[in-house]
């Protein structure tokens, strides 16, 4: 099973950048996504930025980790 963790980008440089998952940050390759900005999410698999994610997205996906917990 593959999992991809939605990730906000806070930092760029070229094709790398930082982004921060639940506070932790680490670096990724950004290349296969088009035009990468720092504020917004993407979809992180093995250190790759897969696809982007609206704002919306990443809420919904927050409220159902939550639901998840109770």
């Amino acid at each position: 099973m593959c999992l991809a963790v939605p990730s906000r980008i806070v930092e760029i440089d070229g094709e790398t950048a930082v982004v921060e998952v639940n506070g932790v940050k680490r670096s990724c390759n950004v290349s296969f996504v088009k035009e990468p900005r720092v504020g917004e999410y993407v979809l992180l698999h093995a250190g790759f930025a897969i696809q982007k994610w609206s704002e919306t997205d990443y809420v919904e996906f927050q409220e159902i980790v939550k639901e998840m917990d109770s």
